[in-house]
């Protein structure tokens, strides 16, 4: 990794090539997004929007040359590389793990609410996406899987706002840690904007997410139920770094920790919403400053 992330910043060209590439592997949106945040957390936004924007000419040339889609390829880019670019940038200008990454929850919470403002309909209009998608998913060969979004559309349909937003959330937020992670690999890098196993969205969220489920409870309006579900969620982020704090302190060992990666994927729902309480109650009750207390 420390030479994976020395070779990226050595030269601009490093950084151009090293941007173009990892955006044609797969899980391009992992890949070449953390390498974004890298960039962005090393020499500032200016410079990395520069490079990026020579590593989507560089991408168009090459479509052009294989006769493949340049403009889907500068919008991969787009999508990969723009919303990393600008919580990276936040992250960097505010020096703070904590500020940026609840700054980033209000963004989500802000965002979704605006669609529902937007879509008089949120449902149909998700109902019309999946009937779209169906075709496509047959035509990648996922034929099971284009049949569920066409027969389940009144179970799924529902569900899509707040799954599009928080999964969107979760990959922006997950891979600018993981592009800050490549910055601490280099020497001099060590903790430069704090450390994520210390990790917290603060007790004024956990308040916020109280207050926000209390009047959930009261009205069945879908948008207000769908954000008490977002903030609540959103600390599942906070309960991985608990386990990345417990395993820097010795108290856990290294084959648990990847073990929470491994079971994420597998394990999804249960997976985030047990880390999810896991932070929640660190938000409230501080469970690692009082562990430090007393010891």
């Amino acid at each position: 990794m420390q030479a994976v992330a020395a070779w990226l910043i050595a030269r601009p060209q490093n950084s151009i090539l090293g941007l173009a590439a990892t955006l044609m592997l797969p899980f391009p949106q992992i890949f070449s997004g953390a390498v974004m945040a890298l960039l962005v957390l090393h020499q500032g936004p200016v410079k990395s929007m520069l490079q990026a924007a020579l590593a989507a000419a560089l991408l168009a040339v090459i479509a052009l040359i294989v006769n493949a889609s340049a403009l889907q390829m500068l919008a991969n880019g787009f999508v990969t590389w723009v919303p990393v670019l600008l919580l990276a940038s936040l992250l960097r200008h505010w020096r703070s793990v904590n500020l940026a990454l609840q700054v980033s929850v209000i963004v989500a919470a802000l965002i979704m609410l605006v669609f529902f403002v937007a879509v008089a309909d949120p449902t149909a209009f998700w109902k019309a996406v999946l009937t779209e998608l169906s075709p496509i998913f047959a035509q990648m060969g996922f034929q099971e899987q284009a049949d569920v979004l066409l027969t389940q559309q009144d179970l799924i349909a529902p569900q899509m706002t707040i799954l599009v937003v928080f999964t969107s959330w979760s990959v922006v937020v997950g891979v600018t840690l993981l592009g800050y992670a490549l910055l601490q690999q280099l020497p001099g890098q060590s903790m430069r904007f704090g450390r994520f196993c210390d990790f917290s969205f603060g007790r004024v969220l956990a308040i916020v997410m109280a207050v926000i489920s209390v009047f959930a409870m009261v009205i069945s309006a879908a948008w207000i139920q769908n954000l008490a579900f977002l903030m609540f969620a959103v600390f599942w982020l906070q309960g991985l770094a608990i386990a990345h704090w417990l395993y820097a302190e010795g108290r856990l060992p290294v084959f648990a920790l990847v073990l929470v990666y491994i079971l994420l994927p597998v394990l999804n729902f249960l997976m985030i919403v047990g880390l999810a309480i896991a932070g929640y109650a660190d938000a409230w009750f501080a469970f690692r400053r009082r562990m430090v207390s007393k010891n």
